[in-house]
């Protein structure tokens, strides 16, 4: 094994300190300098040039970051392997081990691991960035594993997310490891190999219609002309457990014969000691009472980096033997306070299994909350003592322990205490009863008695991996052989600045017998014991004092079945609240796709409508796709942070940035007057500031920037800049505050059609309404970044971005740098995702760093943090809509009058696109005959929004849904009968004038009808619902039809360049970029075609303004239509300079034609453009063809909520979707996949917040949560409509990337639906207004009952609200 030595250098006092010893990929490193402050990640990254690792949040949310830690302990004889966040795990922590990342495992040249080689055959991986991080998940699974299940997978991936692939095709490549879906184990002489006879148990059935997860489908049997499977498992190499990276013996023999001794490690502003004993420790926590203790630094490290804290000492007990100690006594059993959360749960689930039941009711408790505690990567490092002594109001363990009674050894200098956890452990928000020069040494936890119930509950947004809204531990005593209560304790975290006991309750209820008097007057009394200040932090006051009585009805029901099973109580719990008793149990995914066969005859090697890999997916799986940031440093190289505003509307007084640039390591600092060129810019109209001057218009808002020689130094700087404001009036931040200010950009648009008084004349009724929609966090995995590099003369500057627009990035640097475009090189080689996210914001970050690099003549680099970048960058537009409608009583709309508002921000930006496309939508897949949309831009002190997937579109039809729901439920009638009856026909006209051709819309509403089994499905919902009091499913069928073309007409264009070298070998760039949409891919499958040669032959490299000019952005889905025309007119250019030399020579290579035509002297090189055709629209005369054509689809979703918590889950979903024909049915199945899975987190679970001030809370993953692996329908169908060739594109396909988001508003009615059944039970009927997202908390409270009447709202205007509906 080799090693590498990092040079000490000289920074102060260095006697006395330790070499730090570790491994990485089985080389040896010994760090002479080791910096308490860095992360493993930055040192993979930035010392040893590992790349394959990213950087997605900082604060362990993601998983991106995911790599393997390996550790020998002697006192257990074995090395323990287990997934971590090297965004979190300090440097100076590995001390004696091996770091596993995803480089180590294998690689494109050498060998790929099965892990790797799965997720990428079986279209697992989209934009890639998230796929390192995956893999590193996985592979510390089956290192620990071989064999596992799909419940372990689902654990191991509780801590990962990806925003591209709906997570479906992972899961899939995956559980061909399992027990469940690998192998079969017969082999060929026991009737075929499930890998190799035709049926493959997770990758598909012959015959192209894949029934993942062992399921049958009919519609295999019909459609005898289906495709082949998407991938074939039986080209997956096995795994062998014996061929792994072994353990480095060295490592093995120093933990055998070294003793612990103390390390320590020094750097510029921390001291980290790693104490060799208990007595070390007490010795030093008495000599550094401030000293924080650090074990897997899960909190420790947030508040360093996010909350600008700071510890000059830190202690690291986590290898002293005694804190790690695992002992059972007679009470129960004691953890030392290091122990981690994964030997928690090993621990306890042993001692489930062996112990009586009764003995162990908390246990199960500890393990139920454990299950949705973080992500694995988290719980494998997080300790419990850590857990307790960051007294979080909102722990999810800290109510159980407390609930428990568990005890507490406290330890110091002076000897051992002994305290309970009770009410007065936490005296204060995050304080607890340790003296100073104390340590929590360990917990016990008891074993239950008999006659003890326990039972824990957590609720919050989402399930897996999130923080608790409202957690709480109960626990309930009775005397013996009766319901009488002897002890109650009801612990609640959630509900105060501390873990909370509801004593006065509980005091009231003992010698109660266990009964509906007693549940009456317990809720009674907790509704009055367990109250919020309307203002209270956190918001969703309503809500959280409803889930204590929701939650505390579920204990009783809980027990009262208990005590009923033992005798002890008459009656049982009805049949009917039976399932409010049930643990949450997630059922492992099942799936099918469904896509159009290859035609008869068609040429083997003609890849255009097969299901081919993404170009990339290899390199990504191994962490060797080059990403903006994996471009190694520059010599010189300096690295640039943002100097914010913290105030939404001020004027600057003053700026003193000369503290700044005191500090360590900073070259400069960056303001306005800096500026070469204009500091204006925008995308659209020049109404922003590349820096602020005078005035900041929101919170975020750039003013400056810090450039020091790294990101650790730049950023601290950044934060040292004193800016003096002077506020201003007013601070308008909703869309409420825009109406009431009359503040709107201009114009305000108008489409109508018909005779609005004629219609709602003939009306039989007149409904009213209104909706609110939220915005939405892009949340791409890889956040805005730029490396600026100067060429150092003719002012020339070469720019790398993770950019969708790259002409405008050109265009506004050179702006502000004062140069001609020419001088500006803009390159992009791909992106981590973009989601129209990078298709104008990302240039307010690269006009800064070139500004520095210009200023600096040197290159600068800048990847922004996940917090700055929601802070800064924007989102989808909120909307808010009024309708009114007219409708007959047969259900058949005949007027519309809409009103839309959206929350444009600070600028311009795109926002009137965004409304103009809201306006082309606002009659979504409805045929309605007196129709008018209005549509005002609301001038806000927030941060800019911006374009997302879907460009306005699902906002306009998310309203549409919603007054047709409402004319359904007014009338009785079902939502799927009212939708049909108005749906567009051939040859109708939209409210815009432009015929409908080619439309397709009944033909996916009839077939996803049929797939999803509505009729029957909807009566298993009606029996399941008469059956369940608190539990309700609800069913709903949405279409959409989505324009396709960009509205500003200019932009429909495309360029294209191919050359041909005297290999054969071809080069192609075209005008898009590459952001995991499978772009490139398609469009070397487009020229593959066109040229006739194998698609290994052709290679695109990257998107330039060098090669192809004035490039539109990578947006309005339009891209493969406009690049593949473009690509196909370049190869048609080149095949007509062939065409000679073929005819020549018939039976000659391809490679003969190339060298003829170059000997002859002939051009191999061949620039290819596009235009849309018959295009144009006037807003002024509304005529005009604003849409080239339209795709249209269909989407079914059952869902099942609890109306006691306002959890939902997504039991059920089938898509068919109108691709035309498609390109590469692989990509295209993902685009709907994971476009649908966007729209569940947009219209479900995805929640901006932000303080009636304009601050942002929901700044990472912590607070603001996009769907997880556990949000995917349990059963998902989706067919792509087959025998529907589009003429007005490439090769008869579609467009894909945003028509399929909408069809997620299928989960949002679904739930409205359930709600409707859950209403109905209180008496209450008729329309509703339910928001989105449909959250827990706006679930909950549309389901009136006896426990909301106890928690009335308080009245509007008497508080100033925590957050507000933007």
């Amino acid at each position: 094994m080799s090693n590498i030595t990092n040079g000490k250098t000289c920074n102060g006092n260095h006697d006395n300190l330790d070499d730090l010893v570790f491994f990485v990929n089985g080389k040896k490193i010994i760090e002479n300098n080791a910096d308490p402050e860095m992360t493993l990640l930055t040192y993979l990254r930035r010392k040893l040039g590992l790349t394959g690792t990213k950087l997605g949040c900082a604060e362990g949310g993601c998983g991106a970051c995911t790599v393997m830690l390996s550790r020998y302990h002697p006192h257990l004889g074995r090395v323990h392997h287990h997934s971590v966040n090297a965004c979190l795990a300090p440097l100076c922590s590995l001390h004696h081990c091996a770091v596993t990342t995803v480089e180590g495992i294998g690689c494109v040249a050498g060998k790929l691991h099965p892990v790797q080689e799965r997720i990428a055959k079986a279209h697992g991986s989209q934009c890639g960035f998230c796929t390192p991080g995956i893999v590193m998940s996985m592979y510390a699974l089956l290192r620990n594993n071989p064999t596992p299940h799909m419940t372990d997978i689902e654990e191991a991936f509780q801590g990962n997310l990806c925003r591209c692939t709906g997570y479906r095709p992972i899961l899939e490549a995956y559980k061909t490891f399992t027990k469940e879906g690998g192998c079969c184990k017969k082999g060929k002489e026991n009737g075929g190999c499930c890998m190799t006879n035709g049926h493959i148990t997770n990758g598909g059935e012959t015959n192209g219609h894949i029934t993942n997860g062992g399921e049958t489908n009919e519609h295999a049997k019909e459609h005898a002309s289906l495709s082949a499977p998407l991938y074939d498992t039986a080209e997956f190499m096995p795994l062998d457990p014996t061929q792994e990276i072994i353990f480095p013996p060295e490592l093995m023999s120093l933990g055998n014969r070294q003793a612990v001794r103390q390390l320590r490690f020094q750097g510029e502003r921390v001291l980290w000691i790693q104490p060799g004993s208990l007595h070390e420790l007490l010795d030093l926590k008495a000599r550094h009472p401030n000293a924080k203790l650090v074990v897997g630094n899960t909190e420790i490290g947030i508040e360093m980096k996010f909350k600008n804290l700071l510890y000059p000492v830190i202690l690291a007990p986590a290898y002293i033997p005694e804190l790690n100690r695992v002992q059972h006594s007679e009470e129960g059993i004691v953890f030392g306070a290091s122990c981690s959360l994964s030997l928690l749960a090993e621990e306890l689930r042993v001692a489930v299994a062996e112990r009586p039941s009764y003995q162990t009711e908390v246990f199960r408790a500890v393990l139920e909350q454990l299950r949705w505690f973080a992500g694995l990567q988290i719980r494998n490092v997080a300790c419990i003592g850590g857990n307790i002594m960051t007294a979080s109001p909102i722990s999810d363990l800290n109510p159980v322990f407390m609930a428990a009674c568990c005890k507490l050894m406290l330890m110091s200098k002076g000897g051992p205490r002994v305290v309970q956890m009770d009410e007065t452990f936490f005296p204060g928000y995050r304080k607890t009863a340790l003296k100073t020069d104390e340590i929590l040494f360990s917990i016990e936890i008891p074993y239950s008695k008999k006659g003890q119930y326990f039972s824990v509950f957590k609720q919050s947004p989402r399930r897996e991996d999130d923080i608790s809204i409202v957690t709480s531990g109960m626990a309930v005593r009775f005397v013996e052989g009766t319901a009488v209560v002897k002890d109650l304790r009801l612990s609640y975290g959630g509900m105060a600045a501390t873990t909370v006991l509801a004593k006065n309750t509980t005091d009231k209820l003992l010698g109660r017998k266990w009964g509906e008097e007693l549940l009456q007057d317990a809720c009674v009394s907790l509704a009055e014991e367990m109250t919020l200040h309307p203002s209270a932090p956190g918001g969703m006051v309503t809500y959280r004092r409803t889930l204590v009585l929701s939650l505390f009805y579920k204990f009783y029901l809980t027990v009262h079945q208990k005590l009923a099973e033992e005798g002890l109580l008459e009656s049982a719990v009805g049949a009917d609240c039976a399932s409010v008793t049930e643990i949450y149990h997630h059922d492992t995914p099942s799936s099918s796709q469904v896509f159009q066969a290859i035609p008869p005859g068609m040429a083997q090697d003609d890849v255009v409508g097969r299901p081919m890999m993404h170009l990339s997916a290899v390199k990504q799986t191994t962490g060797e796709a080059v990403y903006c940031d994996d471009i190694p440093l520059y010599e010189n190289e300096v690295y640039l942070a943002l100097v914010t505003s913290t105030k939404a509307h001020a004027r600057i007084v003053s700026i003193d940035a000369s503290e700044a640039e005191r500090m360590p390591g900073v070259v400069t600092c960056v303001f306005a007057e800096d500026i070469p060129g204009s500091n204006l810019t925008g995308p659209a109209v020049y109404d922003e500031t590349v820096l602020a001057t005078e005035l900041v218009t929101c919170v975020g808002h750039i003013i400056g920037a810090v450039v020091a020689d790294t990101q650790a130094h730049a950023q601290r700087a950044a934060k040292a800049v004193k800016i003096t404001y002077e506020e201003q009036q007013p601070i308008i931040v909703t869309i409420q505050d825009a109406i009431d200010k009359q503040s709107f950009y201009q114009p305000v648009r108008t489409i109508q059609r018909g005779d609005l008084e004629l219609g709602f004349n003939q009306a039989d009724h007149i409904l009213e309404g209104e909706m609110h929609m939220g915005g939405q966090e892009h949340f791409y995995l890889e956040t805005n970044v730029t490396v600026a590099v100067p060429k150092g003369e003719d002012g020339e500057m070469e720019l790398f971005v993770s950019t969708q627009s790259a002409a405008k990035t050109q265009s506004l640097v050179a702006k502000a740098l004062g140069v001609a475009a020419s001088r500006v090189a803009v390159r992009v080689k791909r992106m981590g995702g973009g989601f129209g996210g990078k298709e104008s914001r990302s240039t307010t970050l690269s006009t800064v760093v070139a500004v520095a690099a210009h200023k600096l003549r040197r290159p600068v680099r800048c990847m922004l943090d996940r917090d700055e970048d929601m802070l800064v960058s924007g989102g989808r537009h909120p909307f808010y809509g009024r309708y009114k409608v007219g409708y007959m009583k047969t259900g058949k709309v005949v007027a519309l009058d809409v009103t839309y508002y959206n929350n444009a921000g600070n600028s311009m930006d795109l926002s009137l696109s965004i409304m103009e496309r809201a306006l082309f939508h606002m009659e979504n897949s409805y045929s309605i005959a007196n129709i008018r949309g209005t549509g005002y831009i609301c001038k806000t002190h927030l941060p800019s929004n911006t374009a997302f997937r879907g460009f306005g579109g699902p906002q306009g039809m998310m309203i549409t849904e919603n007054w047709m729901t409402d004319v359904a439920m007014s009338l009785g009638l079902s939502g799927e009968q009212v939708r049909r009856m108005n749906l567009y026909r051939e040859a109708e006209t939209t409210p815009y004038n432009q015929v409908l051709e080619q439309i397709t819309l009944d033909r996916c509403w009839d077939e996803c009808l049929t797939r999803s089994n509505y009729h029957q499905r909807r009566a298993a919902i009606e029996q399941h619902n008469r059956k369940h009091r608190w539990t309700k499913r609800g069913l709903a069928i949405v279409p959409t039809k989505f324009g396709i073309s960009f509205t500003a007409l200019f932009l429909n264009q495309a360029g294209a360049l191919a050359h041909i070298y005297t290999d054969g070998s071809v080069l192609l760039t075209h005008g898009g970029t590459e952001m995991g949409q499978g772009l490139h891919t398609k469009m070397v499958q487009v020229a593959s075609r066109t040229l006739g040669i194998p698609c290994s032959k052709i290679h695109i490299s990257e998107t330039s303004t060098v090669t192809v000019p004035n490039t539109s952005p990578t947006a309005a889905s339009a891209s493969s239509d406009l690049n593949g025309a473009a690509v196909h007119n370049a190869c048609e250019i080149l095949l007509q300079r062939l065409e000679p030399y073929k005819t020549k020579n018939p039976k000659g290579s391809w490679e003969d034609w190339v060298k003829a035509a170059y000997f002859d002297r002939v051009n191999l090189c061949a620039n290819g453009f596009y235009k849309t055709p018959d295009l144009g629209y006037n807003f002024e005369t509304n005529s005009g063809r604003p849409f080239n054509y339209f795709c249209y689809g269909v989407s079914c979703s059952e869902v099942e909520i609890d109306s006691l918590t306002g959890s939902h889950k997504n039991l059920h979903t089938t898509i068919v979707m109108d691709v035309g024909n498609s390109l590469n049915p692989a990509i295209d199945i993902g685009q709907v996949e994971g476009g649908f899975m966007q729209g569940v987190g947009l219209y479900t679970l995805e929640e901006l917040r932000y303080s009636p001030q304009g601050y942002l809370y929901t700044r990472g993953p912590g607070m603001y949560k996009i769907p997880a692996f556990g949000d995917i329908p349990t059963d998902l169908t989706v067919s792509l409509l087959r025998d529907a060739p589009n003429q007005k594109a490439i090769f008869a396909s579609k467009a894909v990337g945003e028509p399929p988001l909408f069809l997620a508003a299928s989960i949002f009615y679904a739930i409205k639906d359930a709600i409707t059944e859950a209403r109905a039970e209180v008496g209450l009927e008729g329309p509703f207004r339910l928001d989105s997202p449909a959250t827990p908390e706006r679930i909950r409270n549309a389901c009136e009952d006896r426990f909301t009447i106890l928690c009335p709202p308080a009245e509007p205007g008497t508080f100033t609200p925590w957050a507000v509906q933007v």
